[in-house]
């Protein structure tokens, strides 16, 4: 079967091929009218319109590279899904590269992603090494990072509010009366893993309580298990514990019940962070921050694309303030 090109489409709708290039290029104005007959035409003739001719031409590939460490966390299958449908309705694609969190690998598939002609980079909590981000810098590709932050003044980032969701916590367990508590944070190498540890602190601190103890739980179920395993192992143990996202957290909630025998909340609080859809299943019931995910997609899709399409270059820094979501893994009236 031959080829058909957007000339023998326009042939057939008896209109222009600009016409036709209008109708399928996204954001391009055209008459509904005009839309339909040539479409009709399209389909009549097996007509697909030939991306990656387009982006010679234009020098749009209306392709962005997505960098993800990891899937475990519940967090980010949602985001990601969310986040590939705000750009599928802004034209965009997505083309999505796993990623371990070790600066050559991250480097290693950006390289891969430029090669590609991306219009854009999101890294969903990825580190971009100086290198790699003055190189973008250089050839005009905007980058996103998407729930982490960084120091370089060229990337632009959209987090939640971790400090102010660490403190929201802290004054939580205060109030709900607990004495001795403890926080199994997320990853120090990651800025939500120190900014949500350095709000907690600072929470407990502004009401006169120091913590009973904190362990890196490295944003892993398997951190997070140890982690509990030392906390309350012991007689003397915390009666609350703000854990530092949702995933490790239902791995405390697990090891506090089904290994150690002790009961949520009697026994022990435990607080996450994301609020996640697991969250609110009955198994676990848990009170958590929640990442305001759909405010964060918007925010990140509206930076690429004042970047991509109006030539924005400033950087944008977003931090988006979540609630607290109170359910029945915190007692409020904990035992002395």
């Amino acid at each position: 079967m031959p080829h058909v090109t957007s000339t023998d489409v326009a042939r057939h709708a008896g209109v222009s091929q600009s016409a036709v290039s209008r109708v399928f290029t996204p954001g391009a104005s055209v008459s509904p009218a005009m839309a339909e007959k040539v479409r009709k035409a399209a389909d009549e003739l097996g007509y697909r319109p030939n991306n990656l001719a387009r982006s010679l031409i234009t020098g749009k590939s209306r392709i962005i590279g997505l960098v993800v460490a990891y899937l475990d966390n519940q967090f980010y299958p949602d985001a990601i899904e969310r986040l590939s449908r705000a750009l599928q309705d802004r034209g965009y694609h997505i083309l999505m590269f796993m990623v371990s969190n070790e600066t050559e690998a991250v480097d290693s598939v950006m390289e891969d992603l430029l090669a590609y002609r991306v219009d854009g980079l999101v890294m969903a909590s990825v580190d971009v090494s100086n290198r790699l981000a003055a190189r973008c810098d250089e050839i005009d590709i905007p980058v996103v990072l998407f729930n982490r932050g960084q120091s370089d003044e060229r990337l632009s980032s959209v987090t939640s509010a971790n400090v102010a969701g660490g403190r929201k916590v802290a004054a939580h367990l205060v109030a709900c009366g607990h004495k001795k508590i403890a926080h199994i944070s997320g990853w120090q190498g990651a800025s939500t893993g120190r900014d949500r540890a350095r709000g907690f602190a600072e929470g407990l601190a502004a009401a006169g309580h120091s913590l009973f103890g904190q362990i890196d739980g490295l944003y892993t179920r398997e951190g997070a298990e140890e982690a509990a395993y030392s906390l309350f192992g012991g007689a003397d143990r915390p009666d609350a514990v703000f854990v530092g996202n949702d995933h490790m957290a239902f791995a405390v909630m697990d090891v506090l019940r089904y290994e150690l025998g002790l009961r949520v909340p009697d026994d022990v609080s435990v607080v996450g962070y994301d609020d996640t859809p697991l969250a609110s299943w009955a198994a676990y019931d848990l009170t958590t921050v929640r990442q305001p995910v759909n405010r964060m997609v918007e925010a990140t899709v509206e930076t690429l694309i004042a970047r991509i399409e109006q030539g924005d270059k400033a950087p944008r820094r977003v931090e988006i303030g979540g609630d607290l979501i109170k359910r029945g893994s915190c007692r409020e009236n904990p035992k002395d």
